[in-house]
């Protein structure tokens, strides 16, 4: 495929606009500490920036920022887990209260708990999981981001859900 040329590349605000929240939401999921999460999100940002001209086409937008989130997400947790900064999975969580309050405080603690199990997981299942679970990638896209086969990909997949239900088996208020 070809590069972009200057007058095809979507304007950067809205690149920016239609990504955010998911290279945001992606940043958290994999663990990124909320101390330095505006810098993640801002160095994707200025990655995709200076790389628009060699985007070509070969994946959608969002798979190739994903793909450029995965770098950083990792990169950030090296250099935190290098500094022993790593944060635990509830200082990830900048949830926006919405609806009944009730509602809201059950289903962050949910959100909470789900993150907290799949942060336990092997760090290859962790990203394919998190991919595919909730970010709605599908095991092709997930091997185009990483460069793992797919075959790898779906092997890890069903460890990681397999792990996934066993923690939900034992976690306290899980079900018995």
């Amino acid at each position: 495929m070809r590069n972009l040329s200057d007058d095809q590349a979507p304007g950067f605000g809205a690149f920016y606009d239609d990504h955010i929240d998911g290279v945001w939401r992606l940043l958290e999921r994999l663990g990124v500490a909320s101390s330095v999460i505006d810098d993640a999100a801002q160095d994707v940002f200025v990655i995709a920036h200076r790389r628009m001209n060699e985007f070509r086409g070969e994946s959608t937008m969002r798979t190739w920022v994903t793909g450029i989130a995965l770098r950083v997400a990792k990169d950030y947790r090296r250099s935190l887990s290098r500094r022993g900064e790593l944060a635990p999975i509830e200082e990830a969580l900048h949830l926006e209260a919405r609806g009944r309050p009730d509602h809201q405080a059950e289903a962050n603690e949910a959100l909470r708990q789900v993150l907290q199990l799949t942060e336990q997981l092997e760090e290859n299942q962790r990203l394919v999981f998190t991919l595919v679970e909730f970010e709605g990638f599908t095991v092709p896209e997930v091997a185009h981001l990483t460069g793992v086969k797919a075959n790898t990909l779906s092997t890890r997949l069903r460890a990681a859900r397999a792990r996934f239900n066993e923690l939900v088996e034992h976690h306290p208020g899980g079900p018995r």
